[in-house]
């Protein structure tokens, strides 16, 4: 049964809404059907959307392990709007390099998720433009880091954003090999 309530809400949404279009800032209702991460959710009528301004933490893909708080604030997006209407507000460029929509989530009560997401420490400001609403993230960035809520609150830091622990791996002197004149391959130690 609620399989097909889904399905039902699915389709009105679809009929109802009318998608972001180049010039639109801010859309009709929509549903969010699933929470992909901590900053990327799957909306009706639109697919994926991830949320301007800020970066989650990432989640292991096969055999990758997920980044410090990436379950947490997967789960927390996931609270806060999944199976719910939301509205997205849409600013510069209106697609990322993976052709996902960029947007601004606001829920029906007019709680900004992106800002919410950082104020908890869940995710951290990354613009590489300038937004409208930066000042509000940064506020709310600076919040978390003085109350050390989520990654802030985490020892050891959390390391700078983009991190995963695929890029750690390949950023650590002991992952690198090198060929001694034996011609064996044996990996480098760390000087200590």
């Amino acid at each position: 049964m609620l399989f097909l309530h889904l399905v039902l809400v699915s389709v009105v949404a679809v009929l109802h809404t009318h998608p972001l279009d180049a010039r639109a800032t801010r859309s009709d209702p929509l549903l969010v059907r699933a929470v992909v991460d901590g900053d990327t959710i799957d909306v009706a009528a639109l697919g994926r959307v991830r949320l301007l301004g800020i970066d989650a933490p990432e989640i292991g893909r096969g055999f990758d392990t997920s980044a410090p708080f990436a379950r947490e604030a997967r789960d927390r997006l996931s609270a806060l709007v999944l199976h719910r209407w939301v509205r997205l507000e849409q600013e510069g460029a209106a697609f990322d390099v993976y052709d996902r929509r960029l947007a601004y989530v606001l829920t029906e009560d007019g709680t900004f998720v992106n800002a919410a997401l950082v104020r908890e420490g869940l995710a951290r400001v990354s613009a590489r433009m300038p937004l409208s609403r930066l000042a509000e993230l940064q506020r709310a960035e600076s919040e978390a880091q003085a109350f050390r809520r989520g990654m802030w609150g985490a020892a050891p830091q959390i390391p700078a954003a983009g991190y995963t622990a695929r890029s750690k791996a390949r950023r650590s002197p002991t992952s690198r090999t090198h060929k001694p004149s034996s011609g064996r391959r044996t990996t480098r130690k760390k000087k200590p």
